[in-house]
């Protein structure tokens, strides 16, 4: 028997594990691991399953070729050389703008997805850049961008000491926080409760979080600029705020709330008018205070503005970089993501529907336009990394159609699914025991400052090629340099830069050394340990990776401590609490609730057991609550004379659902969960309970206008009973 420990990968808490194999190799146990000093022992149900997730017999192992429908292994030589034939031929006859590339969500949690990203977008050379994250976090990214200068500067509610918590949108006991790396959300919110404080919960549906709240306030999906411009409000005319930065922007803000009451908030959001000057009042008495959104508040077609107003209340509460607020994390690696440079977007524009760049990439919800419309820079081949958009991207089955009409695709993908199945190439990584990890993302986001480095706990065979590999020599490919040129050498220019620009930093403890003696002492079995090790040495606590591999259940570095200044990058040096770009979109606004038509309005939801698309295939994570039904509440289940199962359209798309009444969700909204639709999958236990693709209803032409967002959540759709004599098989779907 052997023990390992390990980060888990599979959500944003970033819990540590602790791993039992057996002589084979094959894992008998997954624990908490109850010395790591950030997630001491606890485990959620996806942690627990981590040795079935790896070790899915459903994963390929070795390259895959597809002719025709037809798929065939082939040596990694034989992949490769096929992706430089496919990639050169559609740059050589129609410019490298021919080619896109799209990074999914797990490559936010893995090594070689942080390090190798730039390079191969470089080597790319194309403006057709897409990832999930204008399926996801962009208007978080935007509205903090354009208030602070810096779009990584996310502030995380330092929940182990504040005083009172708002949680707008957001489920964090199912997803353990979301942009927030928070491990045993329920026990710190339980901590929170017993010293006295406050949580709310505002989401209209009475998720697990809003059932453990103090109180939960029901609102209209995408309603949430008027409930938080009525805090705001309430604020300013009642002289409670506390600002304890320098600001710009704040007579143009008393301006703009006194537009937006509470009395016209309850209007358009179903909130009385009460319970929102309530909200400010408490906001504003209590000792700390912190208001967190996300998906609901962000997945929305004012996104942006609802991450912008929350960022706002923060500040006016006196609660923005201050113990017990909203904080700033600091990583232990150097932070190569920031540039010190005052944010903008609008660099380029797509090419179909003119959206702006946004974070040097394009929204995902136009990637269809951009393969299907003729003409120069028509994207003619694609790149995918670790991503399922047939599943996850607005209008999901014209993207399915979209990509049958690609002259060339390759992806890094463990699966055979509903999205890679349109490849020509498929490059499988190898199993998450058989690589290093190190959260590079997530360490911006952790409530407590922490490193931890997972060194691999099993071996690579001999036929098989790290995620690190496969990235590098797609990088290379791109670059020209050839199927068969050695990924070390991407590695070792890399660790160069880093090591030349580290000798040139007053103050570095790399300034004024020789690069070569440096490269000689840094450590590590790997390029990206390698990197690693240069990035530690670099960052601001002095360590290394050997200093982490001394420590194999982390390194706790000390609680949250004010940084706003040396993140703070905006042209006036202040905070702008009222941007030009983030204000306009004001106009947007209805300043007319719509009047009833008889539609609904579609939500999403989370689930405790399920991460998006990517585990619906492990059978200890299937039953429960992890089922593919529309919440509706019993009452308009009754009006509209639904039995077992519902017709529901939307502008876009038709599905037809199990129907599952219930009191949590309130009258005039549906959910459904994200990341179904497997009907047909090669994926067998997927296949067996296969749920429908919420993405049929979804538009791609509705989007969050500042950050190009796609918009899940607020969808309007109509409902209607199935049929009794003609029942649907499971997964059915109409377009």
């Amino acid at each position: 028997m052997t023990t390992a420990h390990r980060t888990c990968p599979l959500c944003q808490a970033v819990c540590s594990l602790t791993i039992s194999l057996d002589a084979d190799n094959r894992v008998t146990s997954v624990r908490g691991d109850q010395d790591d000093p950030f997630s001491k022992g606890y485990i959620c149900p996806k942690g627990a399953s981590f040795g079935r997730v790896d070790e899915d017999p459903d994963r390929l192992r070795a390259p895959m070729i597809r002719s025709g429908d037809q798929w065939t292994e082939v040596t990694w030589d034989e992949a490769f050389l096929a992706v430089e034939q496919g990639l050169t031929r559609i740059t050589e006859e129609h410019g490298k703008d021919a080619v896109a590339v799209y990074f999914g969500n797990p490559t936010y949690h893995t090594m070689a997805g942080f390090l190798y990203r730039m390079p191969l977008i470089q080597s790319l050379g194309t403006r057709n850049v897409y990832s999930s994250g204008t399926i996801d976090h962009m208007p978080k990214h935007v509205a903090v961008g354009h208030m602070y200068g810096d779009p990584f500067a996310i502030g995380v509610p330092d929940v182990d000491r504040t005083d009172y918590l708002l949680i707008i949108g957001a489920n964090p006991l199912e997803t353990h926080g979301s942009l927030w790396a928070a491990p045993d959300l329920p026990g710190r919110l339980r901590a929170l409760r017993r010293r006295g404080g406050t949580v709310v919960v505002i989401d209209p549906r009475r998720t697990r979080t809003a059932e453990f709240a103090d109180r939960h306030l029901p609102v209209r999906p995408g309603s949430d600029p008027y409930l938080l411009l009525g805090i705001v409000h309430t604020l300013l005319t009642e002289n409670l705020t506390r600002i304890a930065v320098d600001v710009n922007g704040l007579d143009e803000l008393r301006g703009i709330a006194e537009e937006f009451p509470p009395e016209l908030a309850e209007r358009f959001c179903g909130v009385p008018a009460a319970d929102i000057v309530r909200l400010a009042r408490e906001l504003a008495a209590a000792p700390t205070s912190a208001v967190y959104s996300r998906m609901g508040g962000s997945t929305v077609r004012f996104g942006t503005l609802t991450q912008w107003l929350g960022e706002v209340i923060n500040v006016l509460t006196g609660n923005l970089d201050s113990a017990g607020g909203m904080m700033f994390a600091k990583p232990a690696a150097l932070e190569v993501f920031r540039t010190g440079q005052p944010f903008q977007t609008g660099n380029w524009h797509s090419r179909v529907r003119g959206l702006p760049e946004v974070l040097g990439e394009l929204p995902a919800a136009t990637l269809a336009d951009e393969i299907e419309t003729p003409g120069e820079g028509k994207i003619r081949a694609l790149v995918s990394i670790a991503s399922n958009q047939v599943l996850s991207t607005p209008n999901g089955p014209r993207l399915d159609r979209a990509f049958g009409e690609l002259d060339f695709m390759v992806c890094v993908d463990p699966y055979l699914n509903e999205t890679t199945r349109h490849a020509h190439v498929i490059l499988p990584p190898p199993r998450m025991m058989q690589v290093a990890h190190y959260d590079f993302l997530l360490s911006i986001v952790t409530v407590r400052n922490y490193a931890r480095f997972s060194p691999p706990i099993l071996p690579l065979e001999p036929d098989q090629r790290t995620e690190a590999e496969i990235l590098a020599r797609l990088t290379l490919i791109a670059a020209g340099a050839g199927a068969a040129a050695d990924p070390a050498g991407l590695d070792e220019s890399i660790i160069g830069q880093f090591l030349e620009v580290g000798t040139q930093i007053p103050g570095s403890p790399f300034e004024g050394r020789d690069v070569a003696e440096l490269r000689a002492e840094l450590d590590g079995d790997s390029g990206p340990e390698l990197i690693l090790d240069v990035m530690l040495k670099l960052g601001g606590y002095g360590l290394s990776l050997a200093r982490l591999k001394e420590n194999p259940h982390g390194i706790d570095l000390g609680p949250l401590e004010p940084r706003l200044k040396e993140l703070l990058c905006t042209p006036s040096g202040r905070v702008e609490l009222t941007p030009p770009a983030l204000t306009g979109d004001l106009a947007r606004l209805p300043r007319e609730p719509a009047a009833p038509a008889g539609e609904m309005l579609l939500i999403g939801r989370r689930q405790l057991r399920s991460s998006n698309s990517w585990l619906h295939n492990i059978a200890s994570l299937r039953g429960g609550s992890n089922r593919c039904t529309l919440h509706i509440n019993p009452a308009d289940a009754a009006r509209h004379g639904l039995g077992e199962r519902a017709v529901v359209r939307s502008a876009k798309g038709e599905l037809v659902v199990d129907v599952e009444p219930t009191d949590v969700i309130m009258p005039g909204v549906v959910s459904l969960p994200h990341g179904w639709g497997h009907a047909g999958s090669p994926q067998r236990i997927a296949a067996e309970e296969p749920g429908v693709n919420a993405n049929t209803l979804t538009d791609e032409l509705v989007l969050d206008v500042p950050s190009g967002n796609a918009v899940f959540n607020g969808v309007p759709v109509t409902i209607s009973p199935y049929p009794a004599q003609a029942p649907a098989p499971e997964g059915t779907t109409r377009t």
